[in-house]
């Protein structure tokens, strides 16, 4: 990790990162005990305000202190104050084609930053490692300032032609140094984007220019309070929320235009391209012929899309639909709805037989029918108001099911619902249909306690799970007992009967040790890996993806193709572009690319080909 994009880090170099996170899960248990790796003694109390972190990369022009933005070379700049404490400013510039709001008056954005600090100080400190910067924004996990198209070295093999288009992959990389309670999901979303033709190789790495992201850039400070980490307790809730009301009520922000960070995932649909969050939603972004990347502003499809949006929508490449949903605090907790193939949202279908709010992050579908699960993590106000917990929990009583609806329902009235008891799901990899019965796969969390405050301790299973829609009868074969997530498969299968899945091995969760190949034919309880890759020591990638050798070819075979993700190294500091060979029993690594700097580890991504990127 460089010193410039770490020296906020340096009273605690050798701190490791306490948290894992399964890309998206939700409770927050109090920490009782700190991890042996933790127990030495605990560096001094933070106190700042804000500031902008920023590194330096090889081959580049020097860059401004940490708490200012560099233009791009030869690029016209403007000049905009920007309060970065309670009593000082520094100079940010931006430029010339950056788009900006008016200059905010900086006297009601300081006396709110002194409010804020009193809150981060005195009322809700970061205490727990699971929610201190230091720990959770250490290693790979920093973040790193923008980066504009820089040519890559390819250090080994050579890039097949299938790949010509480009890998983008979402996720956390806050703007700002956390004045307060961090969690790794609360970063804003970035995009890193490797654009590939006739065997060279592009990196990218661009903020998603949210309505969150651009108020705060040109304020020059953080204005919204982070949804995971800011309201943990009922006085932190309190004080937050109330200073949240007098942001809003001085001008310094309308919720109405939207509140999330638009770094989970991405989804290509409708000849579109997103960066989503399901806080929030979509955002439009798209890349230019020489591999930068711009936002183009949030969806709302018409005025049909409300509030927000699932960060994984399902894509059926064969009919061109995409299949959605949202959740929610207030009834109904559930909607699904779908988009045409030309990426027209359909009415919704909101789903008033869940009865409480559930945390729903991922889904299922089929060729007949969509699968949602209703798990034991969601709204838990009591763990707020006397554990001083997050508003979302677990609840060891209930009793998880897996609910069933037609996939073209106009409404609710055929949704079935089947008790799972110790199901959790937070990602779903693959469902279909076999005569009267559904099958799905998907990782079972078997410490759902666990899974937002000490992710470390998870253990992911991946199970097949088989629903009799006749007996009402649930079988269930775990097909790994590694601890494994973040699976895909080849996107041509979705809804179909896939026999491979390519998941990430988590050592502990969220850094991925390697990728694992299974094959899942069979019915019995078996270990179904069949292929695997471990980067290395201290070596860590991401989430994989498939890409077919021949996507237009019906009668390939399903695991003719690559499998692609970033890695990096952080002995060396340097992240490479790994593409695997799907085939292969050891998955080997048949190109590989030096990226010019680190890319933070993250969430999810796609590859796009390059006939799609020209239809951006």
């Amino acid at each position: 990790m460089d010193a410039s994009s770490s020296s906020f880090l340096s009273a605690n170099q050798t701190s490791k990162f306490l948290t894992g996170s399964m890309a998206m899960a939700i409770p927050k248990s109090a920490v009782t005990a700190t991890p042996s790796f933790l127990s030495r003694r605990r560096p001094p109390p933070l106190n700042v305000s804000s500031a902008r972190i920023e590194e330096k990369t090889q081959n580049s022009t020097t860059r401004s202190p940490p708490t200012s933005r560099t233009s791009r070379p030869g690029s016209t700049t403007t000049t905009l104050p920007a309060a970065t404490n309670s009593s000082t400013q520094s100079t940010r510039k931006y430029p010339a084609n950056d788009r900006r709001v008016a200059e905010p008056n900086l006297q009601p954005i300081m006396i709110f930053n002194v409010l804020e600090d009193v809150i981060n100080n005195f009322i809700d400190p970061p205490l727990r490692p699971s929610v201190d910067p230091r720990y959770v924004l250490s290693d790979n996990f920093a973040p790193v300032d923008e980066l504009p198209p820089t040519e890559c070295e390819v250090i080994h093999g050579s890039l097949p032609s299938c790949l010509d288009g480009a890998y983008i992959r979402n996720g956390p990389n806050p703007q700002f140094l956390p004045r307060g309670p961090y969690h790794l999901f609360d970063g804003d979303g970035m995009l890193h984007s490797v654009r590939i033709s006739q065997g060279r190789a592009t990196l990218c790495s661009r903020y998603i220019k949210t309505y969150k992201y651009t108020l705060e850039r040109d304020a020059g400070a953080p204005l919204l309070p982070n949804v995971f980490s800011g309201f943990n307790g009922l006085a932190a809730s309190a004080a937050r929320g109330a200073l949240s009301a007098f942001r809003i009520l001085a001008g310094q922000f309308n919720p109405a235009n939207g509140i999330g960070l638009a770094n989970t995932s991405l989804a290509y649909f409708g000849n579109q391209l997103y960066a989503l969050g399901e806080s929030d939603l979509p955002y439009a972004v798209r890349l230019t012929s020489n591999g930068d990347i711009e936002t183009l502003g949030r969806r709302d499809f018409d005025g049909k899309l409300l509030m927000s949006m699932t960060a994984h929508p399902k894509i059926d490449l064969e009919t061109g639909e995409t299949f959605a949903f949202r959740s929610g605090p207030v009834p109904p907790f559930l909607t699904y709805f779908r988009f045409d193939g030309n990426g027209n949202k359909q009415p919704d279908v909101p789903i008033f037989s869940m009865t409480r709010p559930s945390f729903l992050h991922d889904f299922g579908i089929s060729s007949k029918y969509a699968i949602f699960a209703d798990i034991q993590i969601g709204m838990n106000p009591m763990q707020m108001i006397f554990g001083g917990g997050s508003p979302v929990g677990s609840d060891p009583a209930k009793v998880p099911r897996l609910g069933i609806i037609p996939r073209y329902a106009k409404d609710e009235s055929e949704m079935k619902w089947f008790d799972v008891p110790g199901f959790n799901l937070i990602h779903a990899i693959n469902a279909w249909d076999e005569e009267d019965a559904i099958v799905m796969l998907a990782p079972n969390i078997l410490s759902v306690e666990h899974t937002l405050e000490r992710m470390d301790l998870i253990h992911a299973l991946v199970e097949k799970v088989r629903i009799d829609l006749r007996t009402g009868i649930v079988t269930r074969n775990p097909v790994s007992a590694r601890n494994l997530d973040f699976g895909v498969i080849n996107p041509a299968y979705l809804g179909k009967k896939n026999r491979f899945v390519y998941a990430a091995i988590g050592d502990p969760m969220p850094k991925i040790s390697g990728v694992v190949k299974l094959d899942v034919s069979g019915g019995e309880r078996r270990e179904c890996t069949v292929a695997s890759r471990i980067y290395g020591p201290r070596c860590f990638g991401g989430e994989p993806f498939f890409v077919a050798r021949e996507p237009e070819n019906p009668e390939a075979e399903e695991d003719d193709g690559y499998v692609v993700s970033y890695v990096h190294d952080e002995m060396a500091g340097e992240s490479k572009f790994l593409v695997m060979d799907a085939k292969s029993p050891v998955l080997d690594i048949v190109a590989a690319v030096k990226l010019p700097r680190r890319v933070p580890y993250g969430f999810h991504g796609l590859f796009v080909k390059e006939s799609d990127l020209k239809k951006l």
